[in-house]
């Protein structure tokens, strides 16, 4: 504990300095506003972003996206409150009682209960990601090719997350991310696989086409479909809650970031469980459940720490094993390999300046947060109203500019338009995006941890069984799959029930 200790004062030195400094105040800034525009997710947002930092320095670059990831989470809230309009399904529980607030002429403290919230939660996320991060990676050391084998197959299993109730969906759109992973030279042979004697195709796709497409194209053309919302910034009230409120929402941001940042821990478990699950303690331990739907401060405390705690404490699997949590870690993590780091245990280990100066700066972006987020919150509701027949063919061009600086191949920039469209019909039509995405990032370094596995065994399967941690790892997944099954259901009847309080849902 005294190392890290040490090597988080170290992260600090770097952190502030001023191009770090400048990196986690544009990352907040533009997470902020990511958030505030509603259908414009962070997954979209750092998708579009990792081409343009392509010439920073790794360490800058991932300040600045994972500040878009955690930022998101705090400029959701105001459509939350204000619209009735969450971004995402995790900000349901937001909306059902901060919109009521909002109505009553309490918008301004529901806002500033969830940016306090949304900060206590994520500074104790922080504190929990530098303690917890280096003890799983530190135990991690010791993994052989099948115990990576059976981790890669512990991040597959959370596609059930990610497919929601649509998991034959899910697991066909994972085996057709493995397969356009094949595509190009083979790891060990070297020799071409279906190519189909393409010169383009034997060099195989590009990650942030790939990426930039599924994610950043189908948000231009739905923004183009969504009519423009003009919102009210009267009679919201003071920003800055009182005494009586701020004891009320005490308890509840510590319960929320208990919950948040514990079921972040789990691998694949998504910030809306989280999020309905804090709500419904609330809701249950409160001495006046039935002011909850008509205004209750504590259901926007609670979901609100939730919400942020699950963010931060996602980069716990994400650094230490190469897991993600979210589907903006999936993305994040697709850029943390295209900066040449390598997720995983040895992370901590080769890229130790790397990690700690990363989540030093996790500390500054919050308190950022709280600067940016109070104090302008009528500049970033009348941000909203830009519509999105400007801002779509802006996205657009960074887009078409980011696939093709990448590799200087126009291969590259079809390839983004064949998945932007590709990945339009597949969100119109339920087909869960996030499952291919990982397959197609993950599926190099699962087959590459196969092949050496049998090589060491003399193609024994029973090399997965025979080795105790690896055996574990596989229990886990089993383990881990049924309780997310069975975790979403819930959610699920939450989410309907929500939706019968007339939540309006964006997509």
């Amino acid at each position: 504990m005294a190392d890290s200790f040490g090597m988080l004062i170290q992260g600090f030195a770097q952190a502030l300095s001023p191009m770090n400094l400048v990196m986690a105040a544009t990352g907040t800034l533009i997470g902020t506003l990511v958030g505030v525009l509603p259908g414009l997710g962070s997954a979209s947002a750092i998708a579009i972003l990792i081409p343009v930092t392509a010439v920073l320095d790794p360490t800058q670059a991932i300040i600045m996206l994972s500040g878009i990831y955690y930022g998101a989470q705090y400029g959701g809230s105001t459509t939350s409150i204000l619209l009735n309009i969450p971004g995402e399904t995790a900000s349901i529980p937001t909306c059902l009682d901060g919109h009521p607030m909002a109505k009553q002429g309490r918008g301004g403290p529901a806002l500033g209960i969830s940016a306090i919230g949304s900060f206590s939660a994520g500074i104790l996320g922080v504190f929990g990601l530098a303690f917890f991060a280096p003890l799983f990676a530190e135990q991690a050391l010791q993994f052989g090719p099948p115990e990576y084998f059976a981790l890669m197959i512990l991040s597959l299993g959370i596609i059930v997350n990610f497919s929601g109730e649509y998991v034959i969906k899910g697991f066909i759109m994972g085996v057709l991310g493995y397969i356009l992973s094949m595509v190009g030279m083979g790891i060990t042979t070297g020799l071409p696989r279906l190519t189909f004697d393409s010169m383009a195709l034997a060099r195989g796709f590009d990650s942030i086409a790939i990426i930039v497409g599924l994610f950043a194209i189908p948000e231009v053309l739905k923004g183009m479909e969504e009519k423009v919302v003009a919102i009210s910034t009267e009679d919201i009230g003071s920003v800055y809650p009182g005494r009586p409120d701020l004891k009320r929402s005490f308890w509840p941001i510590m319960r929320g970031w208990a919950i948040g940042f514990f079921l972040g821990l789990l691998p694949g478990c998504s910030p809306v469980v989280s999020t309905f699950m804090s709500y419904d303690v609330e809701r249950k331990v409160s001495r006046h459940p039935e002011e909850f739907g008509h205004g209750a401060i504590e259901g926007v405390a609670g979901p609100e720490a939730a919400n942020n705690a699950n963010s931060q404490a996602g980069f716990i699997p994400l650094f230490s094993f190469g897991i993600p949590a979210s589907p903006a870690l999936a993305v994040l993590l697709a850029g943390l390999m295209i900066y040449g780091l390598q997720p995983g245990p040895m992370l901590f280990q080769q890229e130790g300046g790397f990690v700690w100066t990363v989540i030093a700066s996790m500390f500054i972006g919050n308190a950022m947060l709280v600067v940016f987020n109070l104090p302008f919150i009528g500049l970033w509701v009348k941000i909203t109203r830009i519509p999105y027949g400007i801002l779509g063919p802006v996205i657009l061009f960074l887009c078409v500019i980011g696939a093709y600086s990448s590799r200087n191949s126009l291969f590259d920039v079809y390839t983004m338009i064949v998945f932007g469209v590709g990945g339009y019909l597949m969100q119109k039509y339920e087909w869960p995006i996030v499952p291919l995405v990982l397959c197609f990032i993950l599926g190099p370094t699962l087959e590459r941890a196969w092949i050496q596995s049998m090589s060491m065994s003399r193609d024994s399967l029973l090399v997965f069984v025979q080795r105790p941690v690896s055996c574990g790892i596989l229990i886990l997944t089993i383990v881990l799959i049924l309780l997310s099954a069975k975790m979403m259901k819930r959610t699920k009847k939450l989410v309907v029930a929500a939706a019968g309080d007339d939540v309006s849902l964006s997509d």
